[in-house]
């Protein structure tokens, strides 16, 4: 994987310290020509990957890129799945069986995966997750995504419900379908390697908030440095700012005393703190 990864929280209103602020980005980044001026900026700034949501969105981004090949040489889709917002929607709209047959259209297969109790046949509900996989990946049908991950609201839904299995049918999925390793999301790394574990999932890709002063970091910043110096995986720190409450260079500073962080996924709305935040890297031999 690449070191430094573009994020896309700040074109879809995702701001965890200031709705004012959220609010503000989203109004601005409703002009798609608006996202494009930031990504080219990440792009000439040297960024390669950009890890993205599942938006619908993006699909936009996605063709415009495909458009202009030799303009995007190099540059690979991360995509995180699913867009928790989407079907919350599509559940408010259609109820949670119409929400399910809105995405997966084959209604034979939902009934059978949906009727409850002991009566689910577990080669049922993963043919259904496969679908869903496949639904939100048709985006990007034609364009390099040599990771896809996981969403924390799903990575810890599971976690929390000790159905383990479905990570191994998700990794299983994405590596026969698209040849793409699989990548999980989580807001508890030290529980999702024990989870990883005990299915026999070796040097996982974990992305997780890591940050010095433990910003939404469950189990605290002992239980990660533990987790990164006790532990085989590939970790991905993200919220290295704390949502603005650590300063780039101090951040960026603490991510590279931790030798074992793989890989940094930032966001950011102009081209100016992209290119900081790409100097910092460069000072500090993350990338």
């Amino acid at each position: 994987m690449e070191r430094l990864l573009f994020g896309d929280n700040q074109f879809f209103g995702v701001n965890h310290m200031s709705e004012d602020k959220a609010r503000a980005q989203a109004k601005r980044f409703q002009d798609m020509n608006e996202i494009m001026r930031v990504l080219d900026a990440a792009y000439a700034s040297g960024i390669r990957a950009f890890m993205c949501t599942t938006h619908e969105r993006v699909g936009e981004i996605v063709q415009r890129t495909q458009l202009d090949p030799k303009r995007y040489e190099g540059l690979v889709f991360y995509p995180c799945m699913p867009y928790a917002h989407k079907y919350a929607n599509a559940v408010t709209d259609f109820g949670m069986l119409g929400a399910v047959r809105n995405f997966v259209p084959d209604s034979g297969l939902v009934r059978t995966a949906l009727r409850g109790g002991s009566a689910v046949a577990t080669q049922d509900v993963d043919a259904l997750i496969r679908m869903l996989i496949d639904a939100e990946m048709s985006m990007f049908r034609g364009s390099n995504t040599p990771v896809i991950f996981l969403q924390n609201v799903v990575v810890d839904l599971l976690l929390g419900l000790g159905y383990y299995d479905a990570f191994a049918t998700f990794a299983e999925h994405v590596a026969d379908r698209y040849q793409a390793e699989a990548g999980f999301i989580t807001m508890n790394t030290p529980r999702l390697l024990d989870a990883l574990g005990m299915i026999g999932m070796e040097n996982p890709i974990i992305c997780s908030n890591i940050n010095k002063i433990g910003f939404r970091m469950s189990g605290g910043v002992d239980a990660y440095r533990a987790a990164l110096t006790e532990r085989q995986f590939q970790p991905i720190a993200m919220s290295v700012y704390a949502s603005g409450a650590i300063e780039p260079r101090e951040a960026l500073e603490w991510i590279a005393g931790l030798s074992q962080v793989h890989s940094v996924v930032f966001g950011a709305s102009t081209p100016s703190h992209i290119e900081a935040t790409c100097e910092i890297a460069r000072d500090l031999a993350l990338v």
